[in-house]
C-alpha cells in the first residue's frame, strides 16, 4: 500500500449521497486522502447538486454526466467513463454504495482493473431478481473485497452466497447517521407553508419501474393514490423517470399536489410532519422508521424487512392501498420512540471509516459488530 493511499467514492443517485456523507466525513477526520466521482446518474440539480450542499459533501474530482437511459445504455456509459477516471486517479480503494447502476458499473470496472473495492449497504436482499437493483446487489457483493452490512439479517444472506465472514463487517446504517445529523434542521412548517399544504397531509414518492414503467401499472397506482387523496391531502415529489407516465395516468386532483424533487432537508422535513408516507423507495422506509411516521410501501417485497418487523412499514398492493391508508391514519405511529434496529445509533460512518483506515494500513480488524442503540 502507498504511503498516502487514496480512497474514491462512486456516487450516482441521491441515496448514495446520503449514505456516503457520514463515511466521507469520518474518513476525513482520520486524515484519509479521498475523492468523489459523481457519475451523474441523477443529473438534475434537485436530484444531486442540492444534496451535495445539504450534506456537506466536497466537490467531486470528476462528474461523468451520464444521465438517464435504458439500463444497458446507462451502464455502458458508466463503464466507459468510470474506467477512464479510475485509471487516471489510481485509487487504492473504491467505495460504492447501495444498489444503483453506478454501483454495479464501478464494481465491474474495478474487478477488471484489479482495484480493491468496498460496498456500503451489503447483503440487502428482496429475493426478486426481476428488480434491477437486486441484480446489482448480488453482483456487487460477489465482487467486493470489503462488505459493510447495515443489519444482522444481511450477514446470513451473504454467508449463504459464499461470501467469507472475514470480508463482512456489521456497522449499522450510515443513512441514519445523516438523518440524525439533520434532525435539528428538520422543520416541516416552512416547507408546508411554501408548498401551500394543510396542517395534516400525506407524502407519496413513486418511481420504481414495476410501478410506473407501463401504462397499466401506472394507471392502477394512480387510481389508488387518488383514492387515498380523498381521505387526506397528498403531496407528491415526482422523480423525473416517472413524471410523464404518472401525469399521463391522471396524477392530478383537488387534493393532490405534484411538486418537483426536493432537497434532502426539505424532503425529510416534509416527511417528519406527515401523517402518512406512501412510497416504493428503499431509503424512505428506513427514514420513516426513525421518524416514527407510518409508511406504506407499494411493492410485493422489500430488501429492508427490519422496517416491517419494527412496525412502521407495511407492504401493500395498489388495490389494498386505500384501505391500508385508512387504517394507518387511524392507528398512527406504532413504534415507541427509541426502539430502533440495532446499530442505528448515528455511528455507522465512523465504524466504516475505522475499518477502511485499518484495511489501508494492512491491519486485519475483526468484523465490527458492536454499538449502542440511540438514546
Amino acid at each position: 500500500m502507498r504511503e498516502n493511499p487514496l480512497v474514491l467514492h462512486v456516487l450516482g443517485a441521491r441515496p448514495n449521497f446520503v449514505k456516503a456523507a457520514p463515511v466521507v466525513r469520518a474518513l476525513g477526520e482520520l486524515g484519509v486522502r479521498q475523492g468523489i466521482i459523481h457519475t451523474g446518474q441523477h443529473y438534475d440539480a434537485l436530484m444531486s447538486d442540492v444534496f451535495f450542499a445539504d450534506l456537506g459533501l466536497p466537490e467531486p474530482v470528476a462528474n461523468l454526466g451520464v444521465g438517464s437511459g435504458t439500463h444497458a445504455k446507462q451502464t455502458a456509459a458508466l463503464l466507459v467513463g468510470l474506467e477512464e477516471v479510475v485509471q487516471e486517479q489510481e485509487p487504492d480503494l473504491v467505495v460504492v454504495y447501495g444498489d444503483v447502476n453506478s454501483t454495479l458499473a464501478a464494481i465491474l470496472v474495478c474487478a477488471k482493473l484489479g482495484v480493491k473495492t468496498a460496498h456500503v449497504e451489503a447483503g440487502l436482499r428482496s429475493f426478486d431478481r426481476g428488480m434491477p437493483e437486486e441484480v446489482n446487489r448480488v453482483v456487487t457483493d460477489a465482487l467486493a473485497d470489503v462488505l459493510f452490512a447495515t443489519s444482522p439479517e444481511a450477514l446470513s444472506y451473504l454467508a449463504s452466497e459464499g461470501v467469507p465472514a472475514s470480508k463482512v463487517h456489521l456497522v449499522g446504517n450510515p443513512m441514519i447517521d445523516s438523518l440524525y445529523a439533520a434532525l435539528p434542521s428538520l422543520d416541516p412548517a416552512p416547507v408546508v407553508e411554501r408548498l401551500g399544504l394543510p396542517e395534516r397531509y400525506a407524502v407519496a414518492t413513486l418511481h420504481r419501474p414495476a410501478n410506473v414503467d407501463t401504462v397499466e401499472a401506472a394507471k392502477e397506482l394512480v387510481d389508488a393514490v387518488l383514492d387515498v387523496s380523498r381521505q387526506i391531502p397528498l403531496v407528491v415529489p415526482v422523480h423525473p423517470r416517472g413524471k410523464a407516465r404518472l401525469a399521463a395516468a391522471g396524477l392530478d386532483g383537488p387534493s393532490v399536489k405534484v411538486v418537483d424533487p426536493l432537497g434532502y432537508v426539505d424532503f425529510l422535513s416534509l416527511v417528519r410532519g406527515a401523517a402518512l408516507v406512501i412510497t416504493d423507495s428503499g431509503g424512505v422506509q428506513e427514514e420513516t422508521t426513525v421518524l416514527g411516521v407510518p409508511c406504506l410501501t407499494v411493492r410485493p417485497n422489500t430488501e429492508r424487512p427490519i422496517t416491517i418487523t419494527h412496525g412502521t412499514n407495511r407492504l401493500v398492493t395498489p388495490a389494498l392501498l386505500p384501505a391500508a391508508a385508512e387504517k394507518a391514519l387511524a392507528d398512527g405511529a406504532s413504534t415507541p420512540a427509541g426502539e430502533l434496529p440495532v446499530l442505528w445509533d448515528g455511528q455507522a460512518g465512523p465504524r466504516v471509516a475505522k475499518v477502511i483506515s485499518a484495511w489501508l494500513k494492512g491491519d486485519n480488524l475483526a468484523p465490527a459488530s458492536q454499538g449502542k442503540r440511540p438514546e
